[in-house]
Protein backbone atom coordinates (compact mmCIF):
# COMPACT_ATOMS: atom_id res chain seq x y z
CA UNK A 1 0.00 0.00 0.00
CA UNK A 2 1.33 3.40 -1.02
CA UNK A 3 1.51 6.14 1.58
CA UNK A 4 -0.10 9.36 0.45
CA UNK A 5 1.49 12.74 0.92
CA UNK A 6 -1.75 14.71 0.96
CA UNK A 7 -1.03 16.54 4.20
CA UNK A 8 2.41 17.77 3.21
CA UNK A 9 3.17 21.31 2.13
CA UNK A 10 6.26 22.59 0.33
CA UNK A 11 7.37 26.18 0.85
CA UNK A 12 10.18 28.16 -0.68
CA UNK A 13 12.69 29.34 1.95
CA UNK A 14 15.07 32.07 0.80
CA UNK A 15 18.22 32.82 2.79
CA UNK A 16 20.03 36.14 2.54
CA UNK A 17 23.45 37.32 3.66
CA UNK A 18 22.41 40.29 5.79
CA UNK A 19 20.02 42.07 3.43
CA UNK A 20 16.84 40.08 4.08
CA UNK A 21 14.96 43.10 5.49
CA UNK A 22 15.76 45.07 2.32
CA UNK A 23 14.60 42.15 0.17
CA UNK A 24 11.38 41.80 2.19
CA UNK A 25 10.59 45.48 1.72
CA UNK A 26 11.18 45.05 -2.03
CA UNK A 27 8.92 41.95 -2.23
CA UNK A 28 6.19 43.50 -0.06
CA UNK A 29 5.89 46.29 -2.63
CA UNK A 30 6.17 43.97 -5.65
CA UNK A 31 3.40 41.66 -4.45
CA UNK A 32 1.40 44.12 -2.32
CA UNK A 33 1.77 41.95 0.80
CA UNK A 34 2.92 42.40 4.39
CA UNK A 35 5.54 40.06 5.85
CA UNK A 36 5.62 38.75 9.41
CA UNK A 37 9.17 39.23 10.66
CA UNK A 38 11.11 37.88 13.65
CA UNK A 39 14.66 39.10 14.19
CA UNK A 40 17.41 37.16 15.94
CA UNK A 41 17.17 39.64 18.83
CA UNK A 42 13.48 38.74 19.26
CA UNK A 43 14.27 35.13 20.14
CA UNK A 44 13.55 34.25 23.76
CA UNK A 45 16.58 34.17 26.01
CA UNK A 46 17.49 30.72 27.18
CA UNK A 47 19.60 27.74 26.38
CA UNK A 48 22.56 30.12 26.36
CA UNK A 49 21.51 31.74 23.07
CA UNK A 50 22.36 35.40 22.94
CA UNK A 51 22.86 36.99 19.50
CA UNK A 52 25.76 39.39 19.17
CA UNK A 53 25.32 42.99 18.04
CA UNK A 54 26.05 42.09 14.39
CA UNK A 55 23.29 39.47 14.40
CA UNK A 56 20.46 40.72 16.62
CA UNK A 57 18.83 42.97 13.98
CA UNK A 58 19.08 40.40 11.19
CA UNK A 59 15.96 38.50 10.11
CA UNK A 60 15.76 35.13 11.85
CA UNK A 61 12.50 34.17 10.13
CA UNK A 62 9.95 35.97 8.00
CA UNK A 63 7.06 34.94 5.82
CA UNK A 64 4.27 36.20 3.64
CA UNK A 65 1.51 34.53 1.67
CA UNK A 66 0.94 34.59 -2.06
CA UNK A 67 -2.48 33.11 -2.51
CA UNK A 68 -2.56 29.89 -0.51
CA UNK A 69 1.23 29.47 -0.53
CA UNK A 70 3.87 30.96 1.76
CA UNK A 71 7.37 32.13 0.99
CA UNK A 72 9.76 32.05 3.93
CA UNK A 73 12.90 34.14 4.46
CA UNK A 74 15.89 34.57 6.76
CA UNK A 75 19.35 36.05 7.05
CA UNK A 76 22.13 33.56 7.58
CA UNK A 77 24.43 34.39 10.50
CA UNK A 78 27.42 36.61 9.67
CA UNK A 79 30.27 34.65 8.14
CA UNK A 80 27.96 32.25 6.30
CA UNK A 81 27.78 32.35 2.52
CA UNK A 82 24.62 32.57 0.42
CA UNK A 83 24.72 31.67 -3.26
CA UNK A 84 21.61 31.68 -5.42
CA UNK A 85 21.94 29.43 -8.43
CA UNK A 86 20.24 29.32 -11.77
CA UNK A 87 18.74 25.88 -11.16
CA UNK A 88 15.83 27.11 -9.06
CA UNK A 89 13.11 29.69 -9.72
CA UNK A 90 10.07 30.76 -7.79
CA UNK A 91 7.07 30.53 -10.08
CA UNK A 92 4.13 32.79 -9.25
CA UNK A 93 0.86 32.33 -11.13
CA UNK A 94 -1.64 35.15 -11.31
CA UNK A 95 -5.28 35.14 -12.33
CA UNK A 96 -5.08 38.71 -13.65
CA UNK A 97 -2.68 39.96 -16.35
CA UNK A 98 -2.48 43.42 -14.78
CA UNK A 99 -1.32 41.95 -11.46
CA UNK A 100 1.23 39.76 -13.26
CA UNK A 101 2.63 42.77 -15.13
CA UNK A 102 2.72 44.90 -11.98
CA UNK A 103 4.67 42.26 -10.05
CA UNK A 104 7.03 41.63 -12.98
CA UNK A 105 7.72 45.34 -13.43
CA UNK A 106 8.45 45.76 -9.71
CA UNK A 107 10.70 42.68 -9.50
CA UNK A 108 12.78 43.65 -12.54
CA UNK A 109 13.95 46.97 -11.01
CA UNK A 110 17.70 46.56 -10.55
CA UNK A 111 17.52 43.00 -11.85
CA UNK A 112 17.97 41.22 -15.17
CA UNK A 113 15.08 40.23 -17.42
CA UNK A 114 15.70 36.86 -19.03
CA UNK A 115 12.40 36.73 -20.92
CA UNK A 116 10.11 39.76 -20.97
CA UNK A 117 6.42 39.18 -20.37
CA UNK A 118 4.89 37.78 -23.52
CA UNK A 119 2.35 35.35 -24.86
CA UNK A 120 3.52 31.74 -25.11
CA UNK A 121 1.78 28.58 -26.18
CA UNK A 122 1.05 27.76 -22.51
CA UNK A 123 0.14 31.22 -21.22
CA UNK A 124 -1.16 34.56 -22.46
CA UNK A 125 1.43 36.23 -20.21
CA UNK A 126 4.74 34.69 -19.09
CA UNK A 127 8.18 36.09 -18.25
CA UNK A 128 11.33 35.30 -16.28
CA UNK A 129 13.84 37.45 -14.47
CA UNK A 130 16.53 37.50 -11.81
CA UNK A 131 15.87 40.23 -9.26
CA UNK A 132 18.49 42.52 -7.73
CA UNK A 133 19.00 40.02 -4.88
CA UNK A 134 19.84 37.17 -7.25
CA UNK A 135 16.49 35.36 -6.88
CA UNK A 136 15.05 33.84 -10.07
CA UNK A 137 11.34 34.42 -10.74
CA UNK A 138 8.86 33.05 -13.26
CA UNK A 139 5.72 35.16 -13.56
CA UNK A 140 2.77 33.65 -15.38
CA UNK A 141 -0.90 34.18 -16.03
CA UNK A 142 -2.94 31.06 -15.31
CA UNK A 143 -3.77 29.60 -18.72
CA UNK A 144 -7.50 29.54 -17.94
CA UNK A 145 -7.50 33.32 -17.38
CA UNK A 146 -7.03 35.82 -20.19
CA UNK A 147 -7.88 39.16 -18.59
Amino acid sequence: MKRGLKNMKINSYLSFGGNCAEALNFYEKAFNVKAKIMRYGDAPAGDGYQPDEATKNLVMHAQFSLGSEEILFCDVPPGSDVNFGNGLSISVGFDNAGQAKSAFDALKVGGVVDMDLQETFWSKCFGTLTDKFGVNWMITLDSSNHN
